[in-house]
């Protein structure tokens, strides 16, 4: 028979921590705690085969579950000397999720099971009548809201009734008779909501709960939050059935959250947040404002003390920074969860070069540790600190970063104005896990309640997203169309500015400034240089691209694209001149005009990368992007030829194509229009010998774009070697100059041996070859792509993360082929896959030489290039 449960009791584990994914994260964990002696409540977990089993099959359990849930019950039941739905010592359970990778708040709990009018009295044996009936009211409010699908609100508005009739503020300060007179009224609101009684047999409330825990693996908000995690492949959620410890019995009881480390700035200090006399719920969703855990020891003497003894213990023993739930039942301490710490970019590298120096990591394992893409936080601006800020108020600062945008108070508008292409700060009372999509889509996130440790807190910096939490000078109506904040009116549209690093709430826009890069970045990025393979260059068009590029460590630039030159105001006439002329004369003078523009951008940008290979593309898009659509335009146009405004409508409508991204652009446009090459070709050469004169190493390379048959690259090649002695004799330049080509063309990939005979690189343009190899407008399927990845056809967007079945073969199998022709071949990618980890890895496996990517995302594409040669080892 198959075994579904896994029991953690007593300090001993039929699990332990390398069963993440038959325990899920939380199992392993609590399993692995239960082994190294420290204090676990008892428990057990049922394993993630179990919930695919049960989703897979309409809800029906496998065979065997009962019978091994009974079983270990019985375990539970002996550890702690109590009976599940005794009436005179009953042990209550909670129930919790918990799926391989952490997905804070994603999922489903509910505490105190067990609890009926029957079991309430023994709860209360001791007199504290008024811990029973909070324990009883809490686990009606869950089961009602996550089982039986009562609106949270309700129970809600009810708890402010009772709390505005007592005439105080706090859930603690309720009595035992108005919240026995509480928890009649949710038993009513059950009733009138579902047609039926507030179930109280302690064994159905298990049952239907572990049914919700299983359910909520597929729930909007949990299938949202793997698709933008990018997790894929898991089995589904374990349940996690453990006897219950009660942080609400008492003012020697308390719950909280803490991390091993900070985990905003990385730095080794224990770091956390607790609420006397609350359970755990209270603390993520920031219900009561907690106070910070270096305060335990005045109302816990010595438990700080414990604390850090345990959190030496995780960290020594994970070797990672620990994010760890605590409860304090009486002032006896009792560990509920630890696992990896979600932090911000900053703390991740701080953390990881730290750990290494301490000698919990070596620096191969520093350099993995740290997610490439986490990099992303520390390279954008903040807010100048010499610019006026208008504060209106000051929260927590949950997540660090600067953020500008329009107020918005829902998830649901965020998503929609964020789509728009609107910048959005996401203002909330407290949010919860329904408002992840919003979270993503916003800059910025605000909310009323909460601490650093509650929900909007944890996720805002597992996704980079600056936020402030805890404004308690920040009330939203009800209608959440307006808000007060401090002394001024908040409406949907209103411009602010967060800073995530001191809680500051600002009125209107704050200007920024440039990243400041840290040692301890300077330092990985050493490391990460130390074991790469991979070159990586950057994807740059003018020279201040080209010197920021540098200065994140770009080895070169991999594409310049000069297209991107012409559309300069001073040089977008002549263009359009050259475009629509109808003689040899117009068009060399245009071409002409654009010569010592051209000519200079080059002298910028070899200037800027001295020392190191610049490829250049020739023209690529069709001509009809640079002619004028207004018609202002149109007549200065016509008055600058000399023609009528009807000729040059007349001529522009000869040009338009029905689909131009496959009409004449690239290499075809140079050989139907050679002298607009010729140009291009002319002031790379008269660019790299002034560079040369003044004694700059230049390393120019030119590239070709959308070439399909080796005959299109055979007449290009031809004509600017043949041009190239007198380039030579004019320009002054003696160095060398290597011919290559865009691979884009499916067929260049398959032909790419051909290629090479004529090609001294290759550089894989994977825009135009995922479009082109998987038939998809990139400008027009965004729409499809985005429903492919939610139903499972993509495994991701194939315009992001490279598509290693179909256009990673192509790849691979031209480079392979064409240094089969061509042995010293040079091969690279350039296209937006360059800049992302995933694909990178794919470059290390298919033996390419460099990525290119845009600026900002080299120092990403290093540390990602370093992990992939790690893991090619």
């Amino acid at each position: 028979m198959t075994r579904w449960t896994y029991v953690f009791a007593l300090g001993q584990a039929d699990g332990d921590g390398s069963q993440k994914q038959l325990l899920g994260g939380k199992g392993a964990n609590l399993a692995e705690m239960t082994r190294l002696g420290i204090p676990v409540p008892p428990g057990l977990t049922i394993s993630t085969e179990a919930c695919a089993s049960v989703v897979g099959h309409g809800g029906t359990w496998p065979d065997g579950l009962d019978i091994q849930l009974e079983e270990g019950l019985a375990k539970i039941e002996q550890a702690t000397g109590r009976r599940f739905g005794d009436a005179a010592d009953p042990l209550l359970l909670s129930v919790r999720s918990g799926a391989a990778v952490s997905m804070p708040g994603m999922m489903d709990t509910i505490l105190n099971l067990g609890l009926n009018d029957t079991t309430l009295k023994g709860l209360a044996r001791d007199g504290n009548e008024r811990f029973a009936w909070d324990s009883y009211r809490r686990l009606i409010q869950m089961m009602g809201d996550v089982v039986l699908g009562v609106d949270h609100e309700r129970f809600e508005e009810l708890l402010e009734s009772a709390k505005r009739a007592a005439g105080v503020t706090l859930d603690t300060e309720l009595d035992a008779p108005r919240l026995e007179k509480l928890v009649e009224r949710y038993k009513q609101l059950v009733l009138e909501s579902t047609g039926r009684p507030f179930p109280d047999d302690p064994h159905e409330q298990l049952r239907l709960a572990i049914n919700a825990v299983f359910n909520s693996w597929n729930t909007p908000r949990a299938v949202k939050y793997r698709q933008l995690n990018d997790i894929r492949g898991l089995a589904g959620t374990a349940v996690n059935v453990q006897s219950m410890v009660f942080g609400n019995l008492g003012d020697r009881s308390a719950t909280g959250v803490c991390f091993t480390r900070n985990p905003s700035t990385g730095e080794n200090r224990f770091y956390g947040e607790f609420l006397q006399n609350a359970q755990g719920e209270d603390v993520v969703a920031g219900i009561r404002t907690p106070r910070p855990i270096d305060e335990i020891d005045a109302i816990l003497p010595g438990m700080l003390g414990q604390l850090l003894e345990i959190k030496d213990v995780l960290e020594r023993h994970y070797k990672d920074m620990q994010d760890i739930e605590f409860t304090v039942e009486d002032g006896r301490l009792y560990m509920l969860q630890t696992r990896t710490g979600k932090r911000t970019g900053p703390a991740a590298v701080r953390i990881a070069v730290e750990m290494a120096a301490e000698g919990l990591l070596t620096e191969d394992e520093a350099v993995l540790r740290v997610d490439p893409k986490a990099l992303d936080q520390l390279l954008h601006p903040a807010f100048d600190p010499t610019a006026d800020r208008n504060v209106a108020a000051t929260g927590l600062p949950a997540s660090p970063g600067a953020a500008t945008g329009q107020v918005v108070f829902s998830a649901e508008t965020a998503e929609a104005w964020a789509g728009r292409g609107l910048d959005v700060i996401l203002v909330r009372t407290e949010t919860s896990p329904e408002d992840i999509g919003g979270m993503h889509a916003a800059r910025g996130i605000l909310t009323a309640r909460g601490g650093m440790t509650s929900h909007a807190a944890v996720v805002a910096r597992g996704m980079g997203t600056c936020c402030v939490a805890g404004c308690e000078h920040l009330s939203i109506a009800g209608d959440h169309l307006n808000a007060r904040l401090g002394d001024s009116r908040l409406a949907e549209g209103d411009w602010i500015s967060l800073d995530g690093s001191t809680g500051q709430v600002m009125l209107g826009r704050v200007p920024t400034v440039a990243p400041q890069l840290s040692g301890d970045f300077a330092r990985l990025m050493e490391w990460a240089d130390a074991r790469r393979t991979l070159g990586i260059r950057t994807n740059a068009d003018t020279p201040e691209d080209a010197r920021r590029a540098r200065e994140f460590g770009a080895e070169g630039i991999g594409l310049c694209r000069t297209e991107h030159m012409f559309f300069a105001e001073d040089r977008i006439a002549a263009v359009r001149r050259m475009i629509l002329a109808d003689n040899d004369r117009q068009r060399d003078a245009a071409l002409a005009e654009l010569l010592p523009a051209q000519r200079s951008d080059f002298v910028g940008i070899f200037t800027a990368m001295a020392g190191l290979p610049v490829t250049v593309r020739l023209l690529d898009p069709p001509l009809h992007e640079f002619l004028p659509h207004e018609k202002a335009q149109q007549e200065a146009l016509a008055q600058s030829l000399g023609w009528s405004l009807q000729d040059v409508l007349e001529r522009v409508c000869e040009l338009s194509e029905q689909n131009p991204m496959l009409g004449i652009r690239g290499c075809r446009l140079g050989i139907t229009h050679p002298t607009i090459y010729d140009m291009q070709v002319r002031a790379i050469f008269e660019a790299a010998g002034i560079c040369q004169q003044r004694g700059i190493d230049v390393r120019p390379e030119i590239m070709i774009p959308l070439v399909g048959h080796k005959a299109e690259l055979q007449n290009l090649v031809d004509r600017i070697r043949a041009a190239e002695p007198k380039l030579r004799e004019t320009s002054g330049y003696s160095g060398p100059v290597l011919l290559g080509t865009m691979i884009e063309v499916p067929r260049a990939a398959l032909t790419a041996g051909a290629i090479a005979e004529t090609a001294e690189f290759f550089s894989f343009g994977t825009n135009d070859l995922t479009q082109m190899g998987m038939g998809l407008s990139r400008d027009d399927t965004g729409p499809i792509i985005a429903a492919y990845v939610e139903r499972g056809i993509y495994p991701v967007d194939p315009f992001a993360s490279l598509d290693p079945d179909g256009i990673g073969r192509l790849v691979e199998m031209a480079t392979r082929e064409g240094r089969a022709a061509r042995e010293d071949l040079h091969v690279g990618i350039c296209g937006e896959h360059g800049g992302d980890p995933a694909s990178i890895a794919l470059c290390q496996q298919y033996g390419l030489d460099y990525v290119s990517c845009s600026p900002f995302r080299v120092p990403i594409a290093r540390l990602a290039a370093a992990q992939a040669a790690l893991r090619a080892r």
